[in-house]
């Protein structure tokens, strides 16, 4: 199959996260920036899909500056066959999910995939956005899939449960933990990297429809307070009066 794997970086976990003085962006000096842990579970299942078929192409697509071309190397060190970078900033999700329409359109993939969301914003809509843009099924929260190239038995999570269809290509998913565990790249694959295609394309927009005021930090936390395990009504009345939960 062609696969279309949607990647995104977001700053590795242990960062310390500190924002321009306008407080409207990340202050980058110093973050460390991987491919987002989900994003990376999308493109091992489709190393996976196209093993068990025997045949097939995985591109990764990312929307970016030229800062992110290390992770991308990073991904077709993994095993993607080639790498697209959209040369623009990532300013919201519907900005996002129209550029990489725009390629998907180009690229006459059978499947699409994305993780169910990225772990710096948390927003989890770049996937749908992108199914509806382009007229395609979406599995969303995709926890298992097989394929025979041409329709797909998966599971994905619901509230409440886990529901099982069959839909046929092609189609978009985003992917969750249990698909599939992560790859680590060898050394094989690193050098293998350095010699495949990362082609650089014009952005189709400028920026999205949405704008930043200001990131602000959540407030620091205060210190504990202890009560007796006897006195409950001192306990009652702190959270009550005080912490004003119940």
């Amino acid at each position: 199959m062609n696969i279309m794997v949607c990647l995104s970086q977001v700053p590795d976990t242990t960062t310390r996260i500190v924002f321009t003085a306008d407080g409207k962006s990340l202050d980058k000096s110093g973050v460390q920036f991987i491919i987002n842990p989900y994003d990376e579970l999308a493109l091992t299942k489709a190393l996976e899909l196209n093993e068990a078929l025997g045949s097939g192409s995985v591109t990764v697509v990312h929307v970016g500056r030229a800062d992110s071309e290390s992770n991308l190397r990073k991904a077709m060190a993994i095993g993607a066959d080639k790498a697209i970078r959209v040369d623009a900033d990532a300013t919201d999700s519907i900005q996002v999910a129209r550029e990489l329409k725009a390629v998907a359109t180009k690229g006459n993939y059978d499947l699409i995939l994305c993780g169910r969301e990225s772990i710096d914003y948390n927003g989890g809509v770049v996937g749908g956005l992108l199914a509806e843009l382009l007229g395609l099924p979406l599995i969303n929260i995709m926890t298992s899939m097989s394929s025979n190239g041409k329709d797909a038995e998966v599971s994905f999570d619901v509230d409440g449960g886990r529901a099982f269809a069959q839909v046929s290509h092609p189609f978009v998913a985003t992917c969750q933990k249990e698909l599939t565990e992560p790859r680590i790249p060898n050394m094989r694959g690193i050098m293998m990297a350095r010699t495949k295609p990362l082609e650089v394309v014009s952005a189709e927009t400028d920026s999205g429809p949405t704008q930043v005021s200001r990131f602000d930090l959540p407030p620091a936390k205060s210190g504990c307070r202890f009560v007796d395990p006897a006195d409950m009504d001192q306990l009652v009345t702190l959270l009550h009066e005080q912490s004003k939960v119940i």
